[in-house]
C-alpha cells in the first residue's frame, strides 16, 4: 500500500487520461490510485461470477512496484470500458479492490466475462512496465543533451559537431538536427568550446546522431504508451487474449529499439568520460580512478541475453535496467565533466545572480582602482556558453547544496555522481525544474535561429503572387464560362472517408492523430489527399443527383520533397456528376482541359489519354489475374518516369507477374498515337481487344468522344497511350494526363479521368462523375521561367497613381488620394520632400502616373500629372485632377 501521504491519481473521470508519469508515481508508492464518482455508476453492483484467469497473467511473479502499476493499469482500463460500452459487465467489486489494495492479484480472476476480455486484450503489465520505462526515458533525452554540452565545454570540444544543417529535401533527419542546434544554442557564446579540427573533433560528432536516435526511440514509445494507457477495450470484435499478445509484441519491438539506442547513449557517454579524463584531469591517479569506476563490459551481452527467446515481461524489464545503466553513466559524466571545470583556473565559475560577461577578467581592481601588485599580465578567463553556466550551476548547487566546493578528489566527485543519479529519477522533484530549465534556455534562444518552414512547402513573394492571381483569374473565367459553380471543403476530412480511395497513395494521407481528443468523443482525421474524394463525399451527403463544379484549394500529401514535388500545393478542379449522354460530359472535361492550357499560354503540350476499362482488357488479353489488375496498373503508371526494364523488375520481383506475362504489357504499352489512328488499329478485324467485352465498350465510348473532340478542333492535342494508367483506384473509365513539352522539366500539369463509383462509396447511391485536376504548382513553375527567359518586369501592384506629397502633409495625401479610391482608381500615397524619392518608387513599382504637390503647387491650386512612361508632365487644376487622370487613364 502507498503511504497515508501519497498523491491521488483519479481515474475514471471524464476528460481524465492517465500518464506514464503517474503510473510511475505508483508504481513508486509517491501516489495511489482513486476512483472518480461518476465512474463507480457506471460499474455493476452484480456479485462477481469468476472465470479463468487469462494464460499471459498465471503464475506471473510481480514485485510490488510492478504489481501497483499493472494493478493502476487494468483499473483504468477496466473504467474505461465501462465508460464505452455500457452493457459492459464491469463489477464494483473488482475496481474497488483493486484501487484500495493496488495489488494486481486483487483483480484476479476475474469477476465476468467482459472483465476477463479486458485483463486479457489490456495486457496490464507490459502496458505498466513500458509506462515506467518510457517515464524515466523522456526527461533524459533533455539531460542527455545538457550533459554532453557540459563536457563538449569541460574538454574544450569541437563546436563543428553541432553544425548539422536542415535540408528541404526530406533527406535530413530531423531528431538530429534538433539536437545539434539544442546543443549549439547551450554552448552558445562559450569561449571553451574550440573550432573545427580540435584535439576532440571526432569526440562530438556522433552526439547528434545517437542523441537523436535516443529522442525518436522515446517518442515512438511514448505514442504507443499513450494510446494503450487510455484506450477502452473494444468487447466481442476481437479475440482478447490474441489482443493483448499483439499489444505486447508491439511494446516489445518499440522497447527494443530504445535498447539499442540506450547502448549507444551508453558507449558514447563512457568515451567522452575517457576524453575528459586525458584532456582535463591532470592527476594520473584521480583519472585511473575515474575511468575505473565505469564499464560497458557485459552491457552488450546482458540486453542480448535477455532480449533472445524471452517473455515481454522480462525483456522490457531488461530495457528498463538498461536505461538505468544509462542514467547512471549521464550522471557519472557530468560529474567528471562538472570536475574538469572547477579546477580548470583558466575558466571563470557562473555565479547565481552574476550576469556573464565575454572575455571577462580575472583580476579584481584594489580601492581606487589600482590592480594588485605583483601582476605583470592581465589574463583573461574563459567563459563558459549561457545554456551551459545555467546547467552548471543547478547542477552545482544541487550536489553541493548551495555550499562552495571544496578540494577536488576522488570522493568528492563520487558523492557528486551518486547524488546526480537521484536528480535524474522521475522521483525526484528537482529533476522536472531541470528538464524545463534546459528547455526554458534552448527555446529562449530561438530568436538566434533563423526561421524556416517545413520541408515541401514555399513562401510566394510579390511578384510569384502576380503570376498566381493572374493564373487563378484565368482558370476562374474559363470554369465559369461552361457554368461551374464554386464549392470549398473543409481542409480536412474524417480518416475513414479518404482510406481506400487511392490505393497505394494512401500512405501519403497526412493524419491528424491527437489521440487523446479521439478519447474524448473526438474524432480521426486527415488533411485532404485531393479535391476529388471531398467532392464526392459532398455529393452523397447532400443527395445530389446533378453537379458541375470547380473547386481551387490547397491539399497534402505526405511524399519525399524533391524539385517539383511539394507537401502542401494548390489543385484546381472541375467536375460533372450526374447521369448524361454517353460521353457528354467526358468530352466537356477535356475541351475544359484544352481550354485552361491554351489560355495560361505555357507553350506546348499534349493530353496523354486512355480508358481504365481498355486497360484492364489489355491485362487480361496479357494473362494477368483480375486481382492483380490495380497494383499492376500502380506499376505501369510509372512508365513515365522509370524504363520498362525497370516497371518490369518491379512485376516480375515484388507483384508476382511472370516475365512472359510482362513481356506481353510491355509490347502493348508502346502503342501510342493520334487518338483516330490508334483507334483504327485498336478496332480491326481480329483484334484481340475487340473481342474482350470491356476493351470493345471502352472502344466504342472513346470513338464518341474522339469524334466530338475532332470537332471541337481540340483533336491534335490529344495523344492515345496505352501506357497510362493512372494508380488512383476509383478511376472507372476515361482517363487523362496533360504533359507539358517544354524545356521546363516538370511532369505532368493535369490529370483526371471517370469516376463512377465514388459516391456510391459513401451513400450506397451511384452519382456518375468524371472531372479534371490542374497541377497548378507546376504551371507556375512554367510561367514563372517564361516570365523570366523574356526579362519583363513583373508588377507586383495594380497601382494606377501615386499620390505624391513633396513635404510631411499627411491631411492633404489623405484628400487627395480619397478622392481617387472613391472614383475607383487604383491609387498609393507618399510623404517625402526628396521628388527623386519619388520617381523611383514609382518606377521600380511600375505605376504609370504621378500626382506630385508641393509648396508651389498648392499656392497655384493645381496638381502636377506626371507620365512616367511619355515623361512629361503638365499643371492641372486641383478641382479637375480626378476627371482628367480618369480620362487618361480610359485612353491608356
Amino acid at each position: 500500500m502507498a503511504s497515508s501521504s501519497a498523491a491521488a491519481v483519479t481515474l475514471g473521470g471524464k476528460g481524465g487520461a492517465l500518464s506514464p508519469s503517474a503510473v510511475y508515481a505508483i508504481s513508486s508508492g509517491l501516489a495511489s490510485p482513486a476512483i472518480d464518482p461518476s465512474a463507480i455508476q457506471r460499474l455493476s453492483t452484480r456479485a462477481p461470477s469468476p472465470q479463468e484467469t487469462p494464460v499471459s497473467l498465471r503464475e506471473l511473479a510481480l514485485d510490488q512496484s510492478d504489481s501497483r502499476a499493472a494493478a493502476a493499469v487494468l483499473l483504468n482500463k477496466l473504467l474505461l470500458t465501462a465508460a464505452d460500452s455500457p452493457s459492459a459487465l464491469v463489477t464494483a467489486d473488482r475496481a474497488t479492490r483493486l484501487a484500495q489494495s493496488q495489488d494486481l492479484a486483487a483483480a484476479l480472476p476475474p469477476g465476468s466475462r467482459d472483465e476477463a476480455a479486458v485483463v486479457a486484450a489490456s495486457a496490464p503489465v507490459t502496458v505498466a512496465l513500458a509506462a515506467v520505462i518510457d517515464c524515466c526515458a523522456a526527461p533524459l533525452t533533455r539531460v542527455a543533451d545538457a550533459v554532453a554540452a557540459l563536457s563538449c565545454e569541460a574538454a574544450r570540444g569541437d563546436a563543428a559537431a553541432f553544425e548539422v544543417p536542415a535540408s528541404g529535401d526530406g533527406l535530413s533527419a530531423k531528431d538530429e538536427v534538433d539536437v545539434a542546434a539544442d546543443i549549439k544554442m547551450l554552448v552558445s557564446g562559450s569561449k571553451l568550446v574550440g573550432s573545427a579540427g580540435g584535439a576532440s573533433s571526432s569526440s562530438f560528432a556522433k552526439v547528434p546522431t545517437v542523441n537523436g536516435i535516443f529522442r525518436e526511440a522515446v517518442r515512438s514509445l511514448h505514442a504507443r504508451v499513450r494510446i494503450e494507457l487510455n484506450a477502452p477495450v473494444k468487447l466481442g470484435k476481437r479475440d482478447a487474449g490474441q489482443t493483448g499478445e499483439g499489444k505486447e509484441e508491439a511494446l516489445v519491438v518499440l522497447a527494443t529499439q530504445l535498447a539499442r539506442a540506450v547502448q549507444a547513449m551508453c558507449k558514447l557517454s563512457v568515451a567522452r568520460i575517457q576524453l575528459l579524463v586525458e584532456n582535463s584531469i591532470g592527476d594520473a591517479e584521480l583519472g585511473d580512478k575515474l575511468t575505473g569506476s565505469i564499464s560497458i563490459d557485459g552491457l552488450k551481452g546482458m540486453l542480448d541475453r535477455v532480449l533472445i527467446d524471452s517473455d515481454a515481461v522480462s525483456v522490457l524489464k531488461g530495457v528498463y535496467n538498461n536505461l538505468l545503466k544509462l542514467r547512471d553513466f549521464l550522471a557519472w559524466e557530468a560529474a567528471v565533466a562538472m570536475a574538469a571545470i572547477e579546477a580548470d583556473s583558466s575558466i571563470e565559475k557562473p555565479q547565481a545572480g552574476v550576469e556573464k560577461e565575454a572575455d571577462s577578467s580575472t583580476e579584481k581592481p584594489q580601492a581606487g582602482g589600482e590592480k594588485a601588485k605583483g601582476d605583470k599580465k592581465n589574463k583573461k578567463k574563459k567563459t563558459l556558453g549561457k545554456g551551459t553556466s545555467a546547467v552548471l550551476m543547478l547542477l552545482r548547487d544541487h550536489v553541493n547544496d548551495g555550499s562552495d566546493v571544496p578540494c577536488m578528489n576522488y570522493d568528492l566527485i563520487s558523492k557528486w555522481g551518486m547524488t546526480l543519479v537521484l536528480l535524474f529519477d522521475p522521483k525526484c522533484p528537482k529533476l522536472e525544474s531541470l528538464v524545463e530549465k534546459v528547455k526554458e534556455i534552448v527555446e529562449s534562444n530561438e530568436v538566434r535561429r533563423l526561421p524556416k518552414i517545413p520541408k515541401g512547402t514555399r513562401d510566394f513573394g510579390d511578384k510569384q503572387m502576380a503570376i498566381r492571381e493572374r493564373a487563378f483569374s484565368i482558370i476562374t473565367g474559363v470554369f465559369k464560362m461552361h457554368g461551374a459553380t464554386a464549392l470549398d471543403t473543409p481542409v480536412f476530412e474524417l480518416r475513414e472517408t479518404l482510406m481506400g480511395k487511392y490505393g497505394e497513395d494512401s500512405k501519403l494521407i497526412y493524419d491528424l492523430a491527437d489521440q487523446i481528443d479521439v478519447m474524448q468523443g473526438g474524432e480521426l482525421c486527415s488533411l485532404r489527399y485531393d479535391l476529388t474524394v471531398p467532392f464526392a463525399r459532398y455529393v452523397a451527403m447532400n443527395n445530389i443527383s446533378a453537379l458541375k463544379r470547380y473547386q481551387i484549394a490547397k491539399v497534402y500529401r505526405r511524399d519525399n520533397p524533391s524539385k517539383g514535388r511539394y507537401r502542401e500545393f494548390y489543385q484546381c478542379d472541375f467536375d460533372i456528376a450526374g447521369v448524361y449522354e454517353l460521353m457528354e460530359p467526358d468530352f466537356e472535361v477535356v475541351k475544359v482541359l484544352t481550354e485552361l492550357l491554351d489560355q495560361l499560354d505555357i507553350g506546348k503540350y499534349e493530353i496523354k489519354l486512355n480508358h481504365r476499362k481498355l486497360l484492364d482488357g489489355m491485362l487480361e488479353i496479357c494473362g494477368v489475374p483480375a486481382e492483380k489488375f490495380r497494383t499492376v496498373c500502380s506499376s505501369i503508371d510509372k512508365l513515365d518516369k522509370q524504363t520498362f526494364e525497370q516497371v518490369k523488375k518491379e512485376l516480375v520481383d515484388e507483384k508476382g507477374i511472370s516475365n512472359e506475362v510482362a513481356d506481353a504489357i510491355g509490347n502493348l504499352v508502346k502503342t501510342r498515337g493520334h487518338p483516330l489512328e490508334v483507334l483504327e488499329e485498336l478496332r480491326k478485324d481480329g483484334s484481340k481487344f475487340m473481342e474482350n467485352e470491356g476493351s470493345a465498350v471502352a472502344l466504342k465510348e472513346l470513338d464518341i468522344l474522339f469524334q466530338a473532340l475532332e470537332k471541337a478542333n481540340a483533336i491534335d492535342k490529344i495523344v492515345f497511350d496505352l501506357s497510362l494508367a493512372r494508380g488512383l483506384d476509383y478511376y472507372t473509365g476515361v482517363i487523362y494526363e496533360a504533359v507539358f513539352k517544354g524545356t521546363a522539366q516538370v511532369g505532368s500539369i493535369a490529370a483526371g479521368g471517370r469516376y463512377d463509383n465514388l459516391v456510391g462509396m459513401f451513400s450506397g447511391k451511384q452519382v456518375p462523375a468524371v472531372g479534371v485536376s490542374l497541377g497548378i504548382e507546376r504551371v507556375f513553375a512554367i510561367m514563372e521561367q517564361q516570365e523570366n527567359e523574356r526579362n519583363e518586369k513583373i508588377r507586383a501592384t495594380e497601382t494606377e497613381v501615386l499620390v505624391s506629397i513633396l513635404g510631411k502633409d499627411l491631411t492633404l495625401a489623405a484628400e487627395l488620394v480619397s478622392e481617387l479610391w472613391n472614383a475607383g482608381i487604383k491609387a498609393e500615397f507618399k510623404l517625402t520632400t526628396r521628388v527623386q524619392n519619388h520617381i523611383k518608387y514609382a518606377l521600380q513599382s511600375g505605376i504609370p502616373w504621378m500626382v506630385l504637390v508641393g509648396s508651389a503647387e498648392n499656392e497655384k491650386g493645381v496638381v502636377k500629372l506626371k507620365d512616367l512612361k511619355a515623361s512629361q508632365d503638365e499643371d492641372v487644376p486641383r478641382k479637375d485632377f480626378v476627371q482628367e487622370l480618369s480620362r487618361r487613364l480610359s485612353n491608356s
